[in-house]
């Protein structure tokens, strides 16, 4: 998604033409690597972060997001939805559910997977952006290391994007930079955008664990992405 260059590629805005963009911040790799791409494509300037306080179990999190936001010199806000700490039956908002490896046998997804939960940020931050005159939004999902997520895919966002169109009366605009980018991309990527000093205040693991726990399955591809590209993981050294 996202605007198209003549030879395919991200057409990059001249800062006459430079328009202002919302990015999406969970405090994770994904997020912070998109908040530098926003920052190369739109400039330091136009850019703003906004973080989603939705009762999940590591509050660790929000205080990733706000570090990078100030690593990045680019504002932060925090906008507080308890409805799925409420609704439960997850492992990253329900104390009394564990990370369990695989894929749930009836529904086939893990059980880190959060029901609309990114179809909610989306729909919050188009919102939040509607009110400030910002018409491009940021989030880090990908469908190729999606983990299982089936809101992170292209054909839901797309389908988000014309909703909130219509819904809205906006031209509101939804880039997915890393949508079609493994993990190891994505960490060259980050390393290319000047990302990697902020990656030593993000946070992944889904147990929560700072150092991270290494074992579960957020640890292991960040871990795998970080070894494929033959780049150290600032996280591991600031640990």
């Amino acid at each position: 998604m996202g605007c198209l260059g003549e030879d395919g590629g991200e057409a990059r805005l001249m800062s006459s033409e430079r328009e202002r963009a919302l990015v999406v911040l969970s405090g994770g790799q994904d997020s912070t690597t998109c908040l530098y791409w926003a920052i190369d494509r739109f400039g330091r300037e136009s850019v703003d972060t906004l973080t989603f306080d939705y009762g999940q179990r590591h509050r660790i999190e929000l205080d990733c997001a706000a570090k990078v936001a100030e690593i990045a010199g680019v504002s932060n806000a925090r906008l507080p939805i308890d409805t799925f700490g409420r609704l439960g039956g997850d492992a990253l908002t329900d104390p009394d559910v564990g990370v369990l490896p695989g894929a749930d046998a009836d529904t086939g997804l893990p059980n880190t997977f959060v029901p609309g939960r990114n179809l909610i940020f989306l729909t919050f931050a188009a919102a939040w952006a509607w009110q400030r005159g910002i018409s491009h939004l940021v989030t880090g999902v990908a469908q190729t290391d999606y983990s299982g997520y089936p809101d992170c895919r292209e054909a839901s966002i797309a389908a988000l994007q014309r909703a909130l169109r219509l819904g809205m009366e906006s031209g509101v605009e939804i880039h997915t930079p890393l949508m079609h980018l493994s993990k190891k991309e994505t960490v060259e990527l980050a390393r290319d955008l000047g990302a990697l000093p902020a990656m030593a205040e993000t946070h992944t693991c889904y147990n929560g664990e700072r150092p991270p726990c290494g074992v579960c399955p957020a640890c292991e591809l960040r871990a795998r992405g970080f070894a494929e590209a033959g780049i150290a993981d600032p996280l591991d050294a600031s640990s």
